[in-house]
């Protein structure tokens, strides 16, 4: 019987997770994607790999620093073969080790969404808000589609342009509008921001809302943060041949949920830095400035 916990990613900045396209795609370089709501994932590959690789690092460091002073104790559990599988060894019959770990790939939660001259916005779906119903286990249903939290009605109420005749509240985004119905009274209104509080893993007082199934993934690709990169000749300001791409990635402050399974052990898992939250990097681009995030583990 499998420990079921999850993990909590915000990015702290973009965020690429997937492969060089080619010609057929415009040189773009596309990040992976849920094939139902078309939103980007962060496949659960990328983040296993990202976790050995930083165990073995903590390790190590802590293996050097043991031979400056030998008080320094290694966990026995700090091992990163234990948790995450031996790697196959060529000429090396039956070499591999089944993991501890199962890792899943991490959807999207909340989403921030520029609006030109108003708030940013957190926007989600019910398909995004169930799977991580499912995950975290919520007890409360997840709030419905075009439903507003207060904290974006109040951000909205500064906004003298944003009431049509009907004293509704307007949300505007680069490709159209919502318009929002504020609850009709003060009991639905608590009830409502009970939802979206018990949907917000990282901070309470994001202005968010609720978007339907079919619309999210429009809403996805307005918010992508995108990027063109160029390399240059060395002795003349040209684009190198082959060398000029464009880049998409998940944007600053998006929240990402992915379920993890622990077979059943006596040993502990701390997974950064001996903890079970901290920084890492995702995806590729490091060196530029892409990937960094904050990952918490939760249910351990």
């Amino acid at each position: 019987m499998y420990k079921q916990v999850y993990g909590i990613i915000e990015t702290l900045a973009p965020v690429h997770i997937g492969a060089t396209a080619g010609e057929e795609n415009g040189n773009l370089n596309l990040i992976f994607r849920d094939q139902f709501t078309q939103t980007g994932i962060i496949n659960g590959s990328s983040i296993r790999g990202r976790l050995r690789a930083d165990m073995r690092q903590y390790r190590q460091l802590l293996e050097v620093q043991k031979s400056k002073d030998d008080k320094i104790e290694i966990p026995p559990d700090l091992d990163e073969n234990i948790w995450y599988g031996k790697k196959a060894v060529q000429g090396v019959p039956d070499g591999t080790s089944e993991a501890l770990i199962k890792l899943e790939h991490a959807s999207i939660v909340w989403l921030p969404v520029f609006c030109p001259g108003q708030p940013i916005v957190w926007v989600s779906c019910p398909s995004l808000l169930e799977r991580y119903q499912r995950i975290a286990k919520i007890s409360v249903e997840p709030p419905q589609e075009y439903r507003s939290s207060k904290y974006l009605l109040n951000a909205l109420k500064s906004q003298s342009n944003t009431k049509d005749l009907a004293n509704k509240q307007i949300l505007f985004f680069n490709l159209g509008f919502i318009t929002i119905d504020p609850p009709q009274n003060e009991e639905e209104q608590e009830k409502q921001q009970e939802q979206f509080e018990a949907y917000l893993p990282t901070r309470k007082n994001l202005p968010a809302i609720i978007v339907n199934d079919n619309d999210m993934a429009v809403i996805h690709d307005m918010a992508l943060y995108r990027q063109s990169r160029v390399a240059l000749e060395e002795d003349m300001k040209k684009a190198k041949r082959g060398a000029f791409f464009n880049v998409e990635a998940l944007p600053e402050k998006t929240i990402l949920v992915f379920p993890i399974a622990i077979k059943p052990t006596d040993k502990q898992w701390k997974p950064i830095d001996g903890t079970t939250e901290g920084d890492i990097y995702l995806g590729g681009l490091e060196s530029i400035g892409f990937g960094h995030c904050s990952l918490t583990i939760k249910g351990l």
